[in-house]
């Protein structure tokens, strides 16, 4: 698995750039699903039927991840940006991004007069190498993604896109493991989630589920001051989401993940997160609305570039997901 997940979160895919993820993650499922499509929004979308009378399920993990978009490049060549998703800038100072076309980027800011503030986004900009406009190898509106290689740490593992690329490796490999289901199974590999859950929205208007299960991850509350909210901990298990920002989840999934988790001996966690959503806040409402949850992979540093997750509750999530599709969702 850890070669999969190298794959993935190495890989180039802003929201809204998300074809060279698609053409990763398509040879993995290809064959695992009866149908596979890419709809309208770009999301990638395979149907597994089921062997019984279950339900319309999707499953949606997003493949997109963060980045910077070029707004405009000075005569002397260096690249102004703006935010694709939530960018903060106090991640950015000496960070390195690469484009498209593999061009690659180092970000540095104007003169600090003062070592102890971090300037604004719109302070910050990107050196290509160029010396003018002219000879400059991106063009405004190009996009970057950050640079930063898997790094293994034990159990730990450490990438600039665990969000969401490591839900996508939960995903693909609780279709590998799945050997039946009585439901009709949609998995999603999603786009534009980090600008507001596009893709997911797109695809559940179209495929009108009756269940809904988003994959992302939560950040960890397990470092020093991170505010007041349950402690979800890396190292501890899968999190269940009970409520976020964007969505409460449905009451009776969320008793039937307690359930399956607990008869299967898997360590799981309950998340309520005062910052943010995910893919399910988009599901839970779209059309007439849908039994919708979430379950999350606790991870450290979220929207930086060291994100980190431990593979025990990687493994966990995986678990929890065939537990749940293998068997009725009865609510």
């Amino acid at each position: 698995m850890n070669e999969l997940i190298k794959k993935l979160v190495e890989a180039y895919g802003p929201s809204g750039f998300e074809d060279q993820m698609r053409d990763l993650i398509r040879p993995e499922i290809e064959l695992l699903v009866d149908e596979l499509w890419v709809d309208a929004m770009g999301n990638l979308i395979g149907l597994k039927k089921g062997k019984g009378n279950g339900r319309k399920v999707m499953v949606a993990a997003h493949m997109d991840e963060i980045g910077v978009m070029v707004s405009h490049i000075t005569e002397d060549g260096f690249l102004r940006f703006t935010n694709i998703g939530g960018v903060f800038p106090h991640t950015l100072l000496g960070g390195r991004v690469q484009f498209a076309d593999g061009s690659l980027g180092i970000i540095y800011s104007d003169r600090l007069d003062n070592w102890s503030t971090i300037h604004p986004l719109e302070k910050h900009y990107i050196d290509v190498g160029a010396s003018s406009r002219e000879d400059c190898p991106v063009s405004v509106g190009d996009a970057a993604g950050f640079v930063r290689p898997l790094a293994i740490n034990g159990s730990r593992l450490t990438a600039k896109s665990m969000d969401d690329r490591i839900g996508c490796v939960v995903e693909i490999e609780a279709m590998k493991r799945l050997q039946e289901s009585p439901h009709d199974i949609y998995w999603v590999f999603s786009v534009q989630e980090e600008v507001g859950t596009r893709g997911a929205q797109a695809a559940a208007q179209a495929i009108d589920p009756e269940v809904a299960i988003a994959i992302d991850i939560t950040p960890a509350a397990d470092i020093p001051e991170a505010g007041p909210m349950a402690v979800v901990g890396i190292g501890k298990g899968t999190a269940i989401k009970v409520k976020d920002t964007g969505m409460i989840a449905h009451a009776g999934l969320v008793r039937l993940m307690k359930q399956r988790a607990a008869e299967a001996g898997i360590p799981y966690q309950l998340e309520v997160l005062n910052r943010g959503s995910t893919d399910a806040r988009a599901m839970q409402i779209a059309n007439a609305g849908s039994i919708a949850g979430c379950i999350s992979i606790p991870t450290r540093y979220a929207h930086s570039q060291s994100e980190t997750v431990d593979i025990a509750d990687v493994e966990a999530s995986i678990n929890l997901l065939v537990e749940i599709l293998s068997k009725p969702i009865e609510l």
